[in-house]
């Protein structure tokens, strides 16, 4: 954060507030570590905190700190929208358009006349909000959302409660610490978290030891359809509706499925299509090594993004439709694909 943004949220949390904050639709670790953190340090601060999810999310991330009282949108409609009208600022952590909070999200937000402040790693932010936090260089929201309690000078606000929920969110979002975004700042940041009073190992155990046996039989399923096409140092798996409700599919299981197909000798660029028939979509997931954006990549043809080597995105067409698609667009991208 720059002074000048400093200056303004200091004056702006110097009294108490009713505040919101929300992540983006589908939220994984480092949104809701970004969120939950943010609420408990608010909450130390004297204001009042909720935060509020545009839907549900996965289990293996309900033992957090204030789970319980995270308000789910799409099951909580009314509640939900009303703590938003209620609300005298709202932060929305982890994306940057407003889209991608969902559909019905973006309209109450829109709407809303209250003061906003966004806290995101993402590419390319709209200017929706009255101070916007944006690096794309740094590996998560929560690494953010730290060095604001840090320029805020309330480090020793920090407790076990904020630091678990800071804490996992930048372990998820840098791969265990082993994606290139992982700094000398994030190693900084976790040994401060440490010091907080938090169980590093717990906390893994929690979101990667808690696979059920449906789980692992999906995973095995993706595993078997699993396509390699070496020319174009690509690897891609599919897992069509039928296969998801086979093995009885819940959120969150094909959680870091797409990087096995980046963990291959030789392959630069990784893919997941899952297909999602009650929205009449494919998810699409993109992992890269190296100079390739994936971010780019998505932009240009399903309509996603991201960072450069981690980014998401979405076709309307049927799931062999949407291969056969991203097989064509291929050659276009022989050239970086070589490197």
């Amino acid at each position: 954060m720059n002074d000048e943004q400093i200056k303004r949220l200091k004056h702006i949390l110097n009294t108490r507030q009713n505040i919101v904050i929300i992540p983006h639709k589908n939220p994984d670790g480092d949104a809701m570590g970004s969120t939950l953190g943010l609420c408990h340090f608010l909450t130390k601060l004297g204001h009042k905190a909720k935060v509020v999810v545009p839907n549900d999310y996965p289990d293996f991330l309900k033992w957090l700190p204030g789970s319980e009282e995270v308000i789910i949108h799409e099951l909580n409609t009314k509640h939900s929208t009303s703590t938003i009208e209620k609300a005298d600022l709202i932060f929305t952590l982890d994306f940057n358009a407003l889209h991608r909070a969902g559909h019905s999200l973006e309209k109450i937000l829109n709407n809303a006349d209250t003061r906003k402040i966004m806290i995101d790693h993402h590419q390319q932010p709209e200017d929706y909000a009255e101070i916007t936090y944006s690096d794309v260089t740094i590996a998560s929201t929560c690494e953010m959302v730290y060095n604001v309690i840090e320029n805020l000078g309330k480090v020793s606000k920090l407790d076990a409660s904020i630091a678990t929920c800071l804490y996992t969110g930048i372990m998820t979002d840098t791969g265990s610490f082993k994606f290139s975004s992982t700094s000398s700042r994030t190693h900084f940041i976790v040994g401060k978290l440490m010091e907080s009073g938090i169980s590093h190992a717990e906390i893994h155990q929690n979101v990667f030891d808690s696979n059920s046996y449906e789980r692992l039989q999906l995973l095995g399923r993706a595993l078997q359809n699993l396509k390699i096409i070496p020319e174009y140092r690509t690897a891609y798996i599919t897992l069509s509706q039928s296969e998801l409700d086979e093995f009885k599919f819940r959120k969150g299981d094909t959680e870091g499925f797409v990087n096995y197909g980046l963990s291959i000798k030789g392959i630069i660029f990784a893919a997941i299509f899952i297909e999602n028939e009650q929205e009449q979509i494919i998810k699409i997931s993109l992992r890269s090594k190296g100079t390739f954006s994936v971010n780019a990549f998505s932009r240009a043809h399903f309509n996603g993004g991201g960072h450069n080597n981690a980014a998401g995105g979405r076709s309307e067409l049927s799931l062999d439709s949407t291969i056969e698609k991203f097989i064509s667009i291929l050659p276009e991208y022989q050239k970086d694909l070589a490197q």
